[in-house]
């Protein structure tokens, strides 16, 4: 009964985004990528709707995995995200931190990609985690920073201040260009990340377009 129960609640979920998603009038800036092996990165306040991009980032042959945590919410999300064609890497760089590198560095090495919620998956709200630093630097593979924003949402009073946009509102996604945080200090890199996140965050507000 509870393996029933978790599985139609993924499936809701699933339902509610494709509506939410189809309803909404979308907009993509960036350009599709070099199909180059990438770490991805993106607010774990974003999630809600960030599996849609995924299929805009015209990588070929490349397969995409998203870090997620081992907690129970995890498994909800890895199962989510399956939904989209989506892999998961499961682990965090807080719990089971060498296990999860291990296994970021062989995805990476075998031609795909990782993504990464660097402020997931307990915060602080808009932090960068050392461990897509250690990737990025470890690997030398560029970084690409996604994004969405919405003009009419829900906010939710979790950590991570999560939004779920409305129906029939307009979305603006983002895929910046790819940049190298390589040979500089975590403390640098962790700047450079907080201010392309800020950029981006900034120029697709709707905020600044009334």
């Amino acid at each position: 009964m509870k393996s029933f129960k978790f599985a139609f609640i993924i499936r809701l979920i699933f339902l509610l985004q494709w509506f939410l998603f189809l309803s909404c009038k979308k907009e993509f800036i960036g350009d599709k990528l070099d199909n180059k092996n990438y770490i991805f990165l993106f607010w774990h306040g974003k999630l809600a709707l960030m599996p849609f991009i995924f299929k805009k980032l015209g990588l070929k042959d490349k397969r995409v995995f998203v870090m997620i945590s081992e907690h129970k919410d995890g498994e909800l999300i890895a199962k989510n995200i399956e939904l989209f064609g989506i892999d998961s890497v499961r682990g965090s760089t807080y719990k089971n931190a060498t296990g999860v590198l291990r296994s970021s560095f062989k995805i990476l090495d075998s031609g795909n990609c990782i993504a990464i919620t660097p402020d997931g998956p307990r915060g602080p709200y808009h932090s960068i985690s050392d461990g897509c630093i250690n990737i990025s630097q470890k690997k030398d593979v560029d970084i690409v920073v996604l994004n969405y924003e919405a003009n009419r949402y829900w906010q939710f009073k979790s950590w991570d201040k999560m939004i779920l946009p409305k129906p029939f509102s307009r979305l603006r996604y983002r895929i910046s260009q790819a940049f190298s945080i390589k040979n500089l200090s975590k403390d640098e890199a962790k700047k450079i990340i907080k201010e392309k996140f800020d950029i981006i965050t900034k120029e697709d507000s709707f905020t600044k377009d009334m």
